[in-house]
């Protein structure tokens, strides 16, 4: 019986040791540093208790930046949440050739980001631009919107990306749980006069809901902390309408070189998103309650 639990224990190990290495070592020394006057330049520290976390909160720019998160978020969430619904039931009733649209509806999903992020950089710039251009010589516009250098349409921009970017993730998880809903329930609700809207509502969503509300629970923290597109694509400008959390925490970090007070950013990001996943839970474990 010892034998077996220390043999456990030696499978389990490898995984626990990148685990540590790659998440563990970095959130705690992250929590150590917002306590400090940590910064790169200077070799030497101290503490500094509770100093980092007043000089973040009274920080425009901080709050400014959790603005832009927030919105970021939202809308992106939404219409990921919506596009990738929307074609996961349309592909759940195409009967010949669901294969080749599932496989050319994913390749957004499948390019690694700094190839999503350059090639729309190239397609949206207002020189030398694909789309720019187009609208110029279709007469669509005399002067065709800067996508990348005016505020509104950067940052409209970034997020029509990040839906196109992320919704083949829900379309693929929505559309796997739709094909595990019953013909014969749907059959029984046609015989028994039920409209489209209610064999919806009775059926279909009460058995998607909860694959719905995991997506939206993991989706809100990757693209919350969505560092990459932005960065790569607009870097937080112009005039910081992009700038998001942290795209803020690593300005702080690697362009003033304060290390505590960007450890002092991130810490609040990891409780702002821990009690929304709390909510998030607590709604999803009352859906399965309901679903006994």
């Amino acid at each position: 019986m010892i034998q077996k639990s220390y043999t456990r224990w030696i499978f389990v190990l490898p995984a626990m040791i990148v685990v540590s290495a790659l998440f563990i070592y970095p959130f705690l020394s992250s929590i150590f540093y917002s306590f400090t006057n940590k910064n790169l330049v200077m070799p030497v520290y101290t503490f500094v208790g509770l100093d980092n976390y007043r000089a973040v909160l009274a920080d425009t720019n901080f709050w400014w930046a959790f603005l832009n998160s927030l919105k970021w978020t939202v809308l992106s969430l939404v219409g990921q949440v919506l596009m990738g619904f929307a074609l996961a039931m349309a592909l759940h009733r195409i009967r010949h050739l669901q294969w080749l649209y599932k496989i050319l509806l994913i390749i957004p999903w499948a390019f690694p980001t700094i190839v999503i992020a350059f090639s729309w950089q190239w397609i949206l710039n207002g020189v030398y631009g694909y789309l720019p251009n187009m609208i110029e010589k279709l007469g669509l516009m005399d002067i065709a919107p800067s996508f990348l250098s005016d505020s509104t349409w950067a940052f409209v921009s970034l997020v029509f990306i990040n839906i196109w970017f992320g919704a083949p993730l829900i379309m693929v998880n929505v559309l796997s749980a739709l094909q595990t809903v019953s013909v014969e329930q749907y059959e029984a609700a046609r015989i028994d006069g039920a409209n489209a809207w209610q064999v919806f509502r009775h059926i279909t969503l009460p058995h998607i809901k909860v694959v719905i509300g995991l997506l939206v629970v993991l989706r809100t923290v990757w693209v919350f902390n969505n560092f990459d597109i932005i960065y790569l694509i607009t870097g937080g400008g112009p005039a910081n309408s992009t700038m998001t959390l942290p795209i803020y925490a690593y300005n702080m970090g690697w362009g003033t070189k304060l290390l505590g007070r960007s450890s002092a950013v991130t810490v609040l990001l990891f409780i702002f998103l821990l009690l929304i996943c709390f909510i998030y839970f607590k709604v999803i474990s009352r859906w399965e309650k309901e679903g006994e």
